[in-house]
């Protein structure tokens, strides 16, 4: 069976997001990028695809050559079992750093301590630390 691999569709940011996002995970890395030439369909230097890597997790990204009406959605998040609650507190500082914050980083009958939140590309992230 194949893989399954994350995809997030940016619109003029996926170089700007990787780069967040692989400082905030050790293990992480751009595998490569692809980018629009001229007269192509996308700006030029934007990125037609892109492989990176957090933590070992392969992800893909874009930048759409098509402005869209949507973006990403809360209902689909990507989520992090922290080791320490250094790591949570570190990762929530960052990602909440001008995203929106759905649930507050506190204690929760269902966890030690947790948060919601999107960062400033949309992206939805549950941080988890219950150890």
């Amino acid at each position: 069976m194949q893989k399954i691999t994350n995809f997030l569709m940016f619109n003029g940011k996926a170089e700007e997001a990787m780069n967040f996002y692989i400082s905030l995970f050790p293990n992480s890395q751009i595998v490569n990028i692809t980018r629009y030439k001229a007269k192509e369909a996308g700006p030029e230097g934007t990125v037609f695809l892109a492989r990176f890597t957090l933590n070992g997790q392969e992800f893909m990204c874009i930048d759409s050559p098509v402005k869209h009406e949507f973006t990403f959605t809360a209902a689909m998040s990507l989520y992090i079992n922290c080791e320490s609650e250094d790591e949570i507190d570190k990762l929530f500082k960052e990602i909440s750093h001008e995203g929106s914050i759905f649930m507050p980083l506190a204690a929760y009958p269902f966890s030690k301590k947790y948060a919601w939140l999107s960062d400033r590309f949309g992206v939805s992230w549950q941080l988890n630390f219950n150890q």
